[in-house]
C-alpha cells in the first residue's frame, strides 16, 4: 500500500494527489496536522533518504523560525528534533511506496518506476 504524508492545502501535495489519482494508484493520505510523524517513522525516513532532503528550508514554516531554531537544524539530531516539533518543516509530500522505497517532493517523472 502506498502512503502519502503531507498537508492537504500544500500545492505540491495537491499536485501529487491528483497525479496519483489520475494514474489509478490507490494510496492512503496522512495529514501531518492531524497525525504528526512519530520519532520511529522519522528515523525510518532518514534511514532511506538524507535528512537534508527531508528538511524544507524554502517553505513558510522555515522562514518563520527564529535564527536559533534554524541553527538547531545544523545536524541530523537537531533537524530531526525540529521536524518532530514542527512537522510542517518537512518537505512534502513524503511518499512511502512500500518495500523500503521512499520519495520526497513532487516528482512524477521520478515516480514512473515506482508506480505499483
Amino acid at each position: 500500500m502506498v502512503t502519502m504524508y503531507g498537508i492537504p492545502n500544500c500545492d505540491s501535495v495537491k499536485k501529487a494527489r491528483a497525479h496519483l489519482q489520475a494514474q489509478g494508484v490507490a494510496f492512503e493520505f496522512v495529514d501531518f496536522k492531524k497525525q504528526a510523524p512519530t520519532e520511529d517513522l522519522l528515523a525510518a525516513w532518514v534511514a532511506q533518504v538524507d535528512w537534508q532532503v527531508l528538511l524544507n528550508r524554502k517553505g513558510t514554516t522555515w522562514r518563520q523560525l527564529s535564527p536559533e531554531q534554524q541553527a538547531q537544524a545544523s545536524d541530523i539530531g537537531g533537524a530531526c528534533a525540529l521536524m518532530l516539533q514542527k512537522p510542517s518543516v518537512i518537505k512534502r509530500p513524503v511518499i512511502d511506496w512500500g518495500q523500503a522505497r521512499l520519495t520526497v517532493g513532487f516528482d512524477p517523472q521520478g515516480w514512473g518506476t515506482r508506480l505499483p
